[in-house]
């Protein structure tokens, strides 16, 4: 039997179960309270940062409870891997190019803001929270994209705010709408699990279902961890993925290598300084999962935890020296793939461990907060609900997913797709000593992407398949990008179809004029002195 096939007998199988349990069981429902919904998003973490998921070195108790209380799905993805476009994305439902919401790009403009699942759901009657670093403006027009102060921030969208402005700090007293934890706990990464836990109790309290948003500023460099866990990995000799380092980047097009992930974000996991680097990062994480379990406890305590759906993510992933790069950005797999976990405890009857190998993004987390929230979901947003997933974890809610980033060095700009076991890249840039470059990888065989398989003969009819589902995503690019803000430009440069002497008509030279700079270290260029 073909895979697919497999899956459409699986996912008819759990429809009709779901149907008879729904009739026998439709009046119960009716009186059930809506269930409270939490919202994790951690800042920087890599699928391969849980023990769940194999990684036998790292320590994340309270996560891979979850996970296994859970859902886990293993292919999920940001389709644009850096915080302020992933954070926009996930709010509203919408790829990048539709929200108009990234670095050098813009705001989210408040229309599209007022679609997001917080406004949603307060307007029915959710009591509502934000905590963290929020990491994108919400201005009334389109213009500068800066988040770096309160004027920025939709504090008035939210019963409770308790979110900070720009990066914020790890010191908890330096954080306006948190400080008052910062004697019990220092590190904000805690003060974060404390200030989640008395939402919980107030909103127990005010007996209304509440929406519960925390995004933790870990584990975001430059790593600061939490010192009372210093002892946690203070013996771990960290191990390097087969891609670390020169040699995972040598079959890398020379686009992936123009841009500061490779150029300047590297270095601090050089060989070196790995050590170091890995037992901050990693620290960093274990206080994530800590502070999850301090937000679990209090659901216990509260008498909620049985109707409180819980969602953890993160908003990009990191390279961690992973194809000799640092940060994240690019679209392979460190720095774009992500954990994702659903916890809904009324799934009594689902198998324990479930994992789910439907391709996933964050622009499904909106849909699917609505869907829980028994809120109808928009039918012109990119993303799906996942609450079918729960029930059939075997099942798919799309073919293939966009991944993309028009941010940072011109050369970087890229867009790709990711099936379920296949990611196909395209390098537009033709320009400078490159040429338009295009990878295919077979992520089932090559998770850690050293096989570019491009040129494989016994790959062409993939390519082709892959290149197909790729020219689908740039047609929907073009008919439904934003119109400003480079948005429509960017459609016609990752056009494949498209000649680059029309492509180079259409780049902005200022693009090219930073790239250069770059080159010769002049990023920030030093300022004039005006004569008197």
């Amino acid at each position: 039997m073909k895979n697919y096939n497999r899956r459409e007998f699986l996912r008819s199988v759990a429809a009709a179960t779901a149907v008879g349990c729904m009739n026998s069981s439709l009046l119960a429902n009716k009186q059930e309270k809506r269930p409270n919904i939490i919202f994790l998003f951690s800042d920087d973490q890599s699928y391969n940062t849980l023990g769940y998921t194999g990684n036998k070195q790292v320590k994340t108790p309270n996560l891979d409870k979850l996970a296994g209380d859970g859902v886990y799905f293993d292919r999920h993805y940001d389709t644009t891997a850096i915080c302020m476009a992933a954070r926009a994305s996930a709010m509203t439902g919408l790829y990048e190019y539709r929200s108009g919401c990234n670095f050098t790009h813009g705001p989210l403009v408040r229309d599209i803001w007022n679609r997001s699942y917080p406004i949603v759901l307060r307007k029915a009657g959710y009591r509502t929270c934000f905590a963290g670093k929020f990491g994108f403006a919400v201005t009334d027009e389109p213009g500068n994209s800066g988040y770096g102060g309160n004027e920025a921030m939709p504090m008035d969208s939210f019963d409770v705010w308790k979110g900070w402005p720009g990066q914020g700090s790890y010191k908890t007293a330096e954080n306006e709408f948190i400080k008052e934890y910062a004697e019990k706990y220092p590190h904000c990464t805690r003060a974060l699990g404390a200030v989640s836990g008395d939402f919980i109790k107030d909103s127990v309290k005010a007996n209304k279902p509440f929406c519960l948003s925390v995004s933790f500023k870990a584990p975001h460099g430059p790593h600061n961890p939490d010192p009372i866990f210093d002892e946690v990995y203070a013996d771990t000799v960290w191990e390097k993925p087969p891609n670390f380092g020169e040699e995972g980047a040598k079959h890398l097009p020379k686009q992936a290598k123009s841009g500061r992930q490779y150029m300047k974000l590297n270095r601090g996991y050089k060989p070196e300084k790995y050590q170091e680097s890995m037992r901050k990062y990693q620290q960093q994480i274990y206080g994530v999962d800590y502070a999850v379990g301090m937000i679990r406890k209090e659901l216990e305590a509260q008498g909620v935890a049985e109707n409180t759906i819980i969602i953890f993510s993160s908003d990009n992933g990191y390279s961690c020296g992973a194809h000799d790069l640092g940060g994240k950005v690019l679209p392979y797999e460190e720095a774009s793939k992500v954990p994702m976990i659903i916890f809904d405890p009324r799934d009594k009857g689902k198998n324990k461990s479930s994992r789910s190998l439907a391709v996933t993004g964050n622009i499904d987390i909106m849909p699917t907060i609505l869907d829980y929230a028994g809120l109808d979901v928009p039918d012109d947003i990119d993303g799906k609900s996942l609450r079918p997933l729960m029930a059939d974890p075997e099942g798919e809610v799309r073919d293939a997913m966009a991944i993309m980033n028009v941010w940072g060095n011109i050369p970087t700009y890229e867009m790709g797709v990711v099936s379920e076991d296949y990611k196909y890249l395209y390098w537009f840039f033709g320009a400078e000593g490159m040429k338009p470059a295009q990878e295919l990888y077979n992520l089932k065989d090559d998770p850690y992407e050293m096989h570019n398989l491009v040129a494989d003969a016994k790959y062409s009819d993939k390519l082709a398949e892959m290149q197909k589902l790729y020219d689908r995503e740039i047609k929907r690019w073009q008919e439904k990008c934003v119109q400003r803000e480079e948005y429509p430009e960017c459609g016609i440069m990752l056009d494949r179809h498209v000649a680059w002497e029309e492509k180079m008509k259409v780049i902005p030279e200022k693009r090219l004029e930073l790239y250069r700079d770059s080159l010769l270290g002049k990023e920030k260029k030093p300022k004039v002195k005006k004569k008197k």
